[in-house]
């Protein structure tokens, strides 16, 4: 997935992560702190490397590529300044969308109806 942020400075940045966990940190419209940015930041990209890790075996070097990015762009604003969230793609799917099938707990639990047999 991709999230985009401007700085201070008014530039803005995309960065990439590998799993849509950065939803989990980040949400579109967030101002926040560099300092706390950078820390949620980072939080979701090694939380993302890891489960890249757990699926694959190996850490996701995107995913430390771009926290070594965030760190860098970090450190040429005041931690106190603000830095926004200003987009998150792919977004979550809404939990107002009918999901094409029934949750797979749902699924497996639903017993047969009877039938009569002449």
């Amino acid at each position: 997935m991709s999230f985009a942020v401007r700085w201070p400075d008014g530039s803005v940045r995309d960065y990439y992560s590998p799993s849509l966990v950065i939803h989990d940190h980040l949400a579109v419209g967030d101002r926040l702190s560099v300092t706390e940015f950078h820390r949620r930041a980072t939080d979701a990209l090694t939380e993302a490397g890891e489960r890249v890790r757990a699926r694959y075996g190996f850490l996701c070097s995107s995913a430390a590529d771009t926290a070594t990015r965030v760190t860098s762009a970090s450190r040429a604003h005041p931690g106190d300044a603000l830095v926004e969230v200003v987009s998150m793609h792919p977004p979550l799917p809404s939990a107002s969308q009918p999901s094409a099938s029934p949750p797979p707990a749902q699924a497996s639990s639903a017993a047969p109806e009877p039938q009569e047999h002449p």
